[in-house]
């Protein structure tokens, strides 16, 4: 994974001043004033890179790119660059070669600003590794808690409430409403309720006058079998009863009309039954 990891340039400055500096005599931090700072010892480039989560700070020859020193920084602020308590253009860092060996120097910068760019290059980087730190430990906790499944278990049904309405997932569908009249919504009868139907008007009274009932024939209980096939075998005497029967009932009607005609005046336009 490491030789996949490529190299990337995080700053770089033209001008940068290379200085010994004595061993630290106290916890109190160094000192640029401690320093011949008219009278660098070396003069070249500083390259800040950084190969996955570490930094590098590269000294490098201006014009033929020599490396001079570097120094790896797992870490910052800490060990490996540290400011003076005098100055803020001037730095102590760490290098080391490839043997193993370490030694502390320091390096100053003519430009305020080169300064503040140096500093700034290395915060960010390590802010980001930070992040980055964050973020794997949050998906490894992740990965051993416990999933939880919000999935729906054989047979188990939710419930929605959608406005006035409830309908039950996974069931039957809701019953709709009947319209009535004027585009009013009307609720459906209860199940098993019962229609009225509405009461059938009682007759008038013309109705009732016009409406001929014909008279009941009455049945002699001790009639016989012999008696009705004498019956069918004279079909004229039968119905002459019934004619008279008949007779009489329109005489009735002939004798109400004649009444009624009596006493209402008769007009040309009108035809009398």
């Amino acid at each position: 994974a490491a030789e996949l990891e490529y190299e990337s340039v995080l700053c770089v400055k033209p001008d940068v001043n290379v200085y010994r500096i004595p061993p630290r005599t106290s916890n109190r931090g160094y000192r640029a004033s401690d320093w011949k700072l008219d009278h660098p010892d070396w003069t070249g480039r500083l390259r800040v890179t950084s190969k996955g989560k570490t930094a590098y700070i590269k000294l490098e020859d201006k014009v033929s790119g020599e490396l001079f020193a570097q120094a790896p920084i797992d870490q910052y602020p800490g060990i490996a660059v540290e400011t003076v308590t005098d100055s803020s253009r001037y730095f102590v860092i760490r290098i080391q070669d490839g043997t193993g060996r370490s030694a502390f120097i320091g390096i100053g910068f003519t430009d305020r600003g080169d300064a503040f760019d140096f500093n700034v290059s290395l915060q960010d980087h390590f802010k980001w590794v930070k992040q980055e730190t964050e973020i794997s430990k949050e998906s490894q906790e992740a990965d051993t808690r416990p999933k939880l499944d919000l999935g729906f278990k054989e047979g188990q049904t939710i419930k929605l409430n959608i406005g006035n309405m409830t309908t039950k997932k996974g069931g039957g569908t809701a019953k709709p409403r009947v319209s009535g009249a004027g585009g009013l919504s009307l609720l459906p009868p209860p199940p098993g309720g019962k229609i009225t139907v509405p009461p059938i008007p009682p007759p008038s009274s013309t109705a009732i006058a016009n409406h001929v009932t014909p008279p009941p024939v009455l049945k002699s209980s001790n009639m016989s079998n012999a008696d009705i096939l004498l019956d069918l075998d004279a079909p004229a005497s039968a119905s002459k009863a019934p004619a008279s029967a008949t007779t009489d009932l329109w005489g009735d009607f002939s004798t109400a009309s004649s009444a009624v005609s009596s006493q209402a005046p008769q007009q040309s336009n009108w035809v009398q039954f």
